[in-house]
C-alpha cells in the first residue's frame, strides 16, 4: 500500500514542479519586459502640483470627480502645463499630462539664468521673475518652484503676487516664461518699439 502511494503521489509532485518551474519561466519573461520598459529614458519629468476632488451636482446626489494640475519638462528649456479631471487620480493625471505636452512652450535661457525681468497678471495671479547671479540657485514656492524645477533654470528669483489659487499661479508663470525674449532679438523688439511709438506720434 506504501509502494502505491508513492507511485501516486511522485507524477503529482512532478507536476507541480513542472507547473511551478512553468510559471517561474512565464513570471522571468514579464520580468524583463518590466525593465526593459523601465530602462528606456523618459523624454520629460512630470511633476504633480495639486489634485483637487471636484463634485457635480446631479439628480441622485454629487458625482466626484479628481482634477490634477501637471507640470511637464525635459530640463533643456521645454515645459508644459496642464489640467484634466478624471474619475480617479490616475486617470486625472495621465490626461493632464498628455494636456502639458500638447502644449510645451521654448525658455531663452542665458547663463543658466532668464535674459530679463519679467512680471505677468493672469486672472488674480501676479508673478514676477527676475534673473539671479550664478549660485543662487532658484528662489521660489511652491507652484513656481515646480515649474521651474523642470527647466534648464539654474539661478532664478521670483515672487508671487495677489492669488494663492494653484492654476492661475500656473499659468501666470508659464506665461511670464514664454514672453521672456532671447537677448540676441533685443536690438530688433527696440527698434520695433521706436518705430511704433515715431507712428503714433
Amino acid at each position: 500500500m506504501a509502494e502505491q502511494a508513492t507511485e501516486q503521489t511522485t507524477p503529482r509532485a512532478d507536476r507541480g514542479r513542472a507547473s511551478r518551474g512553468g510559471r517561474q519561466s512565464r513570471g522571468g519573461r514579464r520580468d524583463d519586459r518590466r525593465n526593459r520598459r523601465d530602462d528606456a529614458p523618459k523624454e520629460f519629468e512630470e511633476v504633480v502640483i495639486n489634485i483637487d476632488r471636484v463634485a457635480r451636482v446631479v439628480k441622485g446626489g454629487r458625482r466626484f470627480r479628481f482634477k490634477a494640475l501637471v507640470v511637464v519638462g525635459n530640463h533643456k528649456n521645454k515645459v508644459g502645463v496642464g489640467v484634466a479631471k478624471g474619475a480617479d487620480v490616475q486617470a486625472a493625471i495621465a490626461k493632464a499630462t498628455d494636456v502639458a505636452k500638447k502644449h510645451l512652450i521654448t525658455i531663452p535661457v542665458a547663463n543658466e539664468t532668464i535674459p530679463h525681468d519679467m512680471e505677468v497678471k493672469l486672472s488674480g495671479a501676479r508673478v514676477l521673475i527676475k534673473p539671479a547671479a550664478p549660485g543662487t540657485g532658484i528662489i521660489a514656492g511652491g507652484v513656481v518652484r515646480a515649474i521651474i524645477g523642470v527647466t534648464g533654470i539654474r539661478n532664478l528669483l521670483s515672487k508671487s503676487l495677489g492669488s494663492t489659487n494653484k492654476v492661475n499661479i500656473a499659468y501666470a508663470t508659464i506665461e511670464a516664461l514664454n514672453s521672456l525674449v532671447p537677448r540676441e532679438q533685443w536690438l530688433g523688439v527696440k527698434a520695433g518699439a521706436k518705430a511704433k511709438a515715431g507712428e503714433e506720434e
